[in-house]
């Protein structure tokens, strides 16, 4: 919908009786994005991250003999470029004058939530694409971000961020993906210490994931057994912008540099009066960019 705003856009506004003008007051959600991402600031067009690859294993020295030497190379080298938002709205002198409600003063509140519900599916479109690898950032292996088949870099070998065998979450299924953070491996094949920090799916999986974390016993058995999950994440993260695939479902682990969020233009808000014609118009504009640099920063399952 584009266009200046007059009276007749709004005509039950323009006289007193009007019970209540709801929608300028709905409620939102509270951020989630700042939950799944590594938030910093940026100060240029794009953010450049480099991984440099690290060394192997140490040679046997033999009496004499030379010490091997090893090196260590750049790889892969994603690159985060911003993108800017912007939305606005303006209205004729007229209309404002004569709105009985003041609903253009409290504009902003409505393009306040337009920009941040502008934000939360924009940086879950990575995660919505993780399987794919039309993804919105594919990594520097040309691979969808969560991957059976990762490259290592340079020296070789591949690693896995994602079940063989997608599967729904369950005590089962969870068990296995943390058997497979649990082998994860660096860039030259040494094994690699993870740990699992956030749980991460749509609001669909709630009841699921607190049985499953929750529960003393383990959950949906009746062998009384102890639950050997309980208290394995800090926090559990629901979101319903997860909206690709409901069943869809994420492990954030303690990877340095997995998913960032780098924000180079905080949401800010402008306004101005044109001289002739006196339309006022409201504008708000952000630049933000996200991405992830080590696919090992997340694991996760398309579901069954």
């Amino acid at each position: 919908m584009t266009g200046t705003i007059v009276t007749g856009s709004t005509p039950r506004l323009l006289q007193e009786g009007v019970k209540k003008v709801f929608f300028v007051t709905a409620k939102d959600h509270k951020p989630v994005y700042s939950r799944i991402y590594k938030v910093g600031k940026s100060s240029k067009a794009y953010e450049v991250d480099v991984q440099v690859e690290g060394m192997g294993l140490a040679s046997v020295k033999n009496e004499a003999d030379d010490i091997v030497m090893d090196s260590f190379r750049q790889s892969f080298a994603p690159k985060y470029v911003h993108v800017a938002y912007g939305k606005g709205f303006q209205v004729s002198r007229e209309a404002r004058d004569d709105n009985q409600y003041g609903l253009y003063n409290k504009g902003a509140r409505m393009l306040a939530r337009a920009m941040n519900v502008t934000k939360e599916v924009r940086t879950h479109v990575l995660l919505n694409t993780a399987f794919s690898t039309a993804s919105a950032m594919t990594g520097g292996d040309g691979l969808a971000m969560c991957s059976t088949a990762h490259i290592n870099g340079p020296s070789g070998g591949t690693f896995s961020n994602r079940l063989a065998v997608d599967a729904d979450f369950s005590q089962a299924s969870l068990e296995d993906m943390l058997k497979l953070i649990m082998r994860a491996t660096d860039d030259r094949g040494l094994a690699k210490a993870l740990m699992p920090k956030k749980l991460v799916g749509h609001t669909d999986n709630k009841f699921d994931f607190e049985r499953v974390l929750y529960s003393d016993l383990q959950s949906n058995t009746a062998e009384h057994a102890k639950n050997v999950v309980k208290g394995t994440f800090d926090e559990i993260v629901l979101s319903p912008w997860l909206t690709a695939d409901t069943d869809a479902w994420f492990i954030l682990t303690d990877a340095e540099d997995g998913l960032q969020y780098y924000d180079r233009t905080p949401l800010e808000f402008d306004q101005d009066m044109a001289f002739l014609n006196e339309v006022t118009r409201y504008k708000a504009y952000m630049r933000f960019v996200t991405g992830y640099s080590d696919p090992r920063g997340i694991y996760g399952s398309a579901g069954a």
